[in-house]
């Protein structure tokens, strides 16, 4: 197993992911990343607006 490998199977493990079906997981994978994207979206616009004034 590559490092890539484990830190996938890392990620199933611990969010007990490995016991869903494929449909569950991709829909569990996209909030994650939608939840990821708007927390780094506005997480920036925060830092540019602070660092204006």
């Amino acid at each position: 197993m590559n490092w890539v490998q484990r830190k996938i199977y890392l990620y199933n493990v611990t969010f007990g992911l490995y016991m869903l079906d494929w449909w569950e997981r991709y829909l569990f994978n996209s909030l994650v990343v939608i939840l990821m994207w708007f927390i780094l979206y506005n997480g920036s616009r925060y830092f540019l607006e602070l660092c204006k004034r």
